[in-house]
């Protein structure tokens, strides 16, 4: 199959990251979870001291130091920072609260979307993320732009945490859904906010079977259309 820049945008907990997984390995595409990155940014804040906030003017005098690598294994993406493997802490309460936060610094943006446009060049690639087809790569051949009810994301959300052995009540997995998206959807740098030209899918009723199969007879056709 031709080569070609996959754009998964859109909502936290809408199954973005499941469905770009699932879509590399089918086109033997490489696969970038850029939630993850700015997740291990988030991480590497929180640890700094004072532990347990974030403190920006710190953080940005320290982005020269963070080496984040990723891996693509059998069991999905291995994130490491600096060479320890934070794969399981960066989905930690802790994080999934301020990552909002640390997404919206502007100097953190410049950093991993530099980052993410080099790992873009000789495209063969999917990524996932908020702003992928509006700043990253405005220019990406497929473009899909994910959303569902509050309700339904916090649900599915709270049951991949528990799965994880992560303990935190529906109530607080909704409210965080629900101060991200604004936070998200109102940041002066690179809102959330769907492309023109991108496929907008709600997924509120749907499975990611059905999801999945959307995207995958989009992609055909834009395929069928280039070759």
């Amino acid at each position: 199959m031709q080569k070609m820049i996959i754009a998964i945008d859109g909502y936290a907990a809408t199954g973005k990251s499941s469905l770009a997984k699932r879509l590399a390995k089918t086109l033997q595409f490489k696969y970038i979870d850029t939630g993850a990155m700015y997740r291990a940014i988030t991480y590497f804040a929180l640890q700094q001291e004072p532990k347990g906030s974030v403190h920006e003017k710190q953080l940005i005098a320290a982005l020269d130091q963070i080496k984040l690598h990723f891996e693509l294994t059998t069991s999905g993406q291995e994130v490491s920072l600096n060479g320890v493997n934070i794969n399981k802490e960066i989905r930690q309460s802790d994080v999934t609260s301020e990552v909002s936060n640390v997404a919206k610094i502007p100097e953190v943006r410049a950093v991993l979307v530099a980052q993410q446009q080099a790992m873009g060049i000789e495209k063969g690639i999917i990524m996932d993320g908020r702003d992928i087809g509006t700043v990253v790569f405005p220019n990406a051949e497929c473009k899909f732009f994910l959303t569902a009810t509050p309700e339904v994301r916090a649900k599915r959300r709270h049951l991949e945490q528990m799965d994880q052995g992560i303990h935190e009540s529906y109530e607080d997995v909704l409210d965080n859904i629900q101060t991200r998206d604004l936070i998200d959807s109102t940041r002066e740098t690179a809102p959330l906010r769907k492309a023109s030209d991108a496929i907008e899918i709600d997924v509120s009723d749907m499975t990611l079977e059905e999801v999945y199969q959307k995207i995958w007879s989009y992609i055909l056709k834009k395929q069928s259309k280039t070759s």
